[in-house]
């Protein structure tokens, strides 16, 4: 390994070595001729000497003053042509590979992404252990490419690998490949696989990882006439030629891609077997995973004993490892806020609030809008709690955050992959809810409904003209029919063609309407039968302002109702 350095460092300074030794050998000659001149000035005569010190003073002078001008314009000419205008600086690959150990992520520290971590692991024991895979005629994975949601740790990954490998380690960016210029961006990926190739080399292997590759890998198409799309097109090609060349040579290298971006976004021949052949899904963490993240940032800071980890990972639902973080770090700045000294289940809830919600407005408002508000926020509450059958009512509030006057925060009791019926019209009614409590009570209603109108016709219509479940009965994806998203075998729709008949589409909006009638007429009874919990509900947020998950539940069951089953 030592004999690999020592040429390596030959190949990359041999100029500079040279250089070295030219100087060294001008200096050598110039202190002989030193001392040939000292010897022949000791023997000529006085007259002489004067009249050649003259001469040589002279001459010695303008050579010293024109060479301290000249050779500093010139080094800095030269420097900045080379370096800071030119070509080279443009083309430069300015990023160092890190030594594994100096990454300093280990396994213990990668937390909330145990499949991931567990295929993660594999990968590391082949890339330390090649000579175990090359005994059976196999070859080492030449890419990884990790997918999934922003915050949920691929790049954190990537580092725990490079130091759990111990070899070098170099990240880029895909934006950073990508100028105007056409050509810039294939040249540094073809400097950044030398420099991978040395570093392999000389460390024995070397890890190299390109976040966000969707910058520089997604589908290559027609330009458009301005070679923005040509450079794009010639980076990415330039990529593609680069991984190939790794399987020629024996390079022990490694090429990790990051994207949060869906599969189909990136070419097909980025994905093909040969380049990233493996791929490691990073989702949001699940219950144990996120009692695993609260336990590790919770360790960080001062926290209440009592408080129960296992409530904040089934108030977490859905936050990723960045998210989980940010709120314990939010938690910590509201306790110093408050002048406490260690962090409890309020400041917790807070920054849950501050992180989903926004920050408190201190909005003047009068006390019918306050009215109106309160009885909005309670429909909601009770059409959530009592007609929708899998998330939980964890806090209403009638306090300004953002643009809303107020708000009620739902979460899922479990992680949810796929929607039934039923929890889409449990969805469609909880929006319905504020409509049905403010014409219940007032008489009319407000400009405040005009979001929860929004989701609920949306929740309505993709299920009638998306998922078919409609009563009619009516099959199939019609959207994808409308305008300019369907292409039949052989023929191309203008952009305002339509393959759906009006016929079809006045049943389908019908049908529309009707799941919206009957899902609000369902909540009118409810909210009309329980209009003492409405009462009740209302006059709770107008005394307190807010209500968390306990007082919620606590005013259920004062009326004798308890969260139904979550239906299978």
């Amino acid at each position: 390994m030592r004999a690999r350095k020592f040429k390596l460092f030959l190949k990359f300074h041999w100029i500079k070595i040279l250089i070295a030794l030219g100087i060294l050998g001008i200096l050598i000659s110039l202190a002989i001729f030193m001392r040939n001149a000292i010897n022949a000035w000791v023997l000529t005569e006085s007259y002489s000497k004067r009249q050649m010190f003259a001469q040589y003073s002279m001459l010695f002078y303008v050579f010293v003053v024109t060479q301290l001008i000249s050779m500093p314009v010139y080094a800095l000419f030269w420097y900045w042509l080379m370096f800071r205008g030119g070509h080279f600086k443009m083309t430069s690959m300015l990023k160092k590979g890190i030594k594994g150990k100096d990454v300093n992520i280990y396994w213990d520290d990668v937390i909330g992404m145990e499949e991931a971590k567990q295929e993660a692991s594999e990968v590391v024991r082949l890339v330390k252990d090649r000579a175990e895979l090359q005994r059976i005629g196999g070859k080492i994975l030449r890419g990884i490419l990790m997918i999934g949601p922003p915050g949920c740790g691929k790049t954190y990954l990537a580092k725990a690998i490079a130091t759990e490998a111990n070899l070098p380690f170099i990240s880029m960016s895909g934006s950073e490949f990508v100028e105007m210029f056409v050509g810039v961006g294939s040249s540094r990926i073809r400097k950044l696989f030398k420099q991978a190739r040395q570093l392999a080399y000389s460390e024995g292997g070397c890890i190299v990882f390109i976040d966000e590759l969707d910058a520089v890998g997604a589908r290559r198409s027609t330009d458009k006439g301005f070679g923005g799309q040509t450079e794009f097109n010639t980076t990415l090609n330039q990529l593609l030629v680069e991984m190939d060349g790794l399987k020629e040579k024996d390079d022990n290298i490694v090429i990790m891609g990051a994207t949060n971006a869906p599969e189909s976004f990136l070419d097909p021949a980025l994905l093909r077997p040969g380049r990233f052949d493996r791929k490691i899904f990073v989702d949001v963490p699940n219950l144990e995973e996120r009692e695993k993240l609260f336990a590790y940032y919770l360790k960080e800071v001062k926290y209440d004993p009592s408080l129960e980890i296992p409530r904040l990972a089934r108030m977490a639902v859905g936050h990723t490892p960045a998210d989980i973080a940010n709120l314990v770090r939010e938690a910590a700045l509201i306790a110093v806020r408050n002048r406490k000294e260690i962090i409890s289940l309020k400041e917790i809830t807070e920054a849950l609030d501050r992180v989903e919600m926004g920050i408190k407005h201190k909005r003047v408002f009068s006390e019918e809008e306050r009215k109106k508000v309160a009885y909005h926020e309670a429909g909601h509450a009770i059409a959530m709690y009592l007609l929708h059958p899998s998330e939980d009512v964890f806090k209403a509030s009638i306090a300004s955050r953002g643009e809303a006057l107020g708000m009620v925060v739902s979460h899922p009791r479990e992680e949810m992959h796929i929607r039934t019926k039923e929890e889409i019209l449990g969805a469609i009614k909880y929006c319905l809810g504020s409509y049905a409590a403010e014409s219940l009570t007032f008489g009319t209603t407000t400009t405040g409904v005009s979001q929860d109108f929004r989701q609920a016709m949306s929740h309505a219509h993709q299920m009638v003209w998306n998922f078919g479940m409609g009563k009619s009965g009516l099959v199939g994806d019609y959207s994808i029919l409308e305008s300019g998203l369907y292409q039949s075998k052989g023929f191309r729709s203008s952009e305002n063609a339509s393959f759906v008949s009006e016929k079809v589409k006045e049943q389908l909006n019908q049908e529309t309407q009707d799941i919206l009638q009957d899902c609000l007429k369902e909540v009118k009874e409810l909210l009309r039968k329980e209009s003492k919990l409405l009462g009740r509900f209302a006059q709770e947020l107008l005394t307190k302002e807010e209500l968390n998950y306990d007082e919620i539940d606590d005013i259920f069951h004062e009326y004798g109702f308890k969260r139904p089953p979550k239906q299978a």
